[in-house]
């Protein structure tokens, strides 16, 4: 016999059921369209730092590559949906990330993941905000907002220029945390500085928005000219938790083509595989409009509704039991 639910856990699943209802209603106002795009894909995400989950179809040929991965995000079809005229739309569903587990991280979790058209980075950091209030609200609670540049926030919390201290330096502010420097970029150090000694600061009561990062964190974002040049990237923190990440999108292809490029290369650099990469995404990205688009983590987002340390409380079923 099953043991019986406890009532914590009831909560638990109820408490997302109505966030899930709360985020529909969100989009229905703003005449959002909510769509759904493939899990499995014939091309995989290059970004070195992800690892993905791959397949082979074991069916005739005729119907498509036999290598597959498993989505890490939604973002390639939804940006193919767009170019091809569908206006606004969002997705709320699984992705998966291999070798991602821990008290933030699930091999499979929901990610919220929209795009506005016509729309900058700062404006959408803006109804991400309004989003996250409105979640917030479900269990009574509100937060103040902070919003900041990359550099004011390493300026303030580590007195470093982000952007031009040497890599000696971003090192020696990274104090006692014990981390192996083989093969390490300059921007895995500024990652490990934010993840280790900024965001445990990040007030518990409070939306942090995080914006103009380095340029060479830009992704799949525009690069705004400057000096320094800044990636038109923006992110979300509920305390210490990041939630979101956002993009003015680059819709160049060219462009996009040499930054998977120089992602395989990294890859190769690193021992990894070279993967193979979204011809269609490719084909597409020149007619993608002007938009803004981000992904949030739905679980993360749970957690802090819930007051909960570890993703595994706010699943149905946890990964270790699945």
């Amino acid at each position: 016999m099953a043991a019986a639910m406890p009532g914590a856990v009831r909560a638990r699943l109820q408490l997302r059921a109505r966030l899930y209802a709360l985020i529909r209603e969100f989009f229905a106002a703003r005449a959002v369209l909510e769509v759904e795009t493939p899990m499995l894909s014939a091309a995989a995400n290059t970004d070195p730092n992800i690892e993905s989950f791959h397949t082979d179809f074991s069916g005739h040929i005729d119907a498509g590559a036999r290598a597959r991965w498993l989505r890490s995000s939604p973002e390639y079809p939804l940006k193919r949906l767009l170019a091809a005229g569908s206006g606004d739309c969002y997705e709320l569903g699984r992705v998966f990330r291999n070798g991602e587990a821990g008290a933030r991280h699930n091999p499979e979790f929901t990610l919220l993941e929209w795009y506005r058209i016509a729309w900058d980075q700062r404006r959408l950091a803006d109804e991400v905000i309004e989003l996250v209030q409105a979640a917030l609200a479900l269990v009574g609670r509100g937060a103040r907002i902070e919003v900041l540049s990359y550099a004011e926030l390493f300026a303030r919390e580590l007195g470093l220029d982000a952007h031009r201290a040497s890599d000696a330096e971003l090192r020696v502010a990274l104090g006692d945390c014990q981390v192996d420097p083989a093969g390490l970029t300059r921007d895995d150090w500024l990652d490990l500085l934010l993840g280790h000694r900024i965001q445990p600061r990040l007030p518990a009561d409070q939306i942090t928005v995080l914006h103009d990062y380095p340029a060479s964190q830009c992704a799949l974002a525009r690069v705004l000219p400057g000096d320094p040049p800044l990636a038109a990237r923006f992110e979300v923190y509920l305390g210490s938790q990041e939630l979101a990440n956002g993009y003015h999108e680059l819709n160049d292809a060219a462009e996009q083509r040499r930054r998977f490029a120089a992602d395989n290369r990294t890859r190769l650099a690193r021992g990894l595989a070279e993967l193979p990469v979204d011809e269609r995404l490719l084909a597409a990205l020149d007619a993608l409009p002007d938009c803004a688009g981000v992904a949030l983590g739905v679980d993360r987002l749970l957690m802090a509704l819930a007051g909960c340390a570890s993703i595994a409380e706010v699943l149905a079923v946890p990964f270790n039991q699945a």
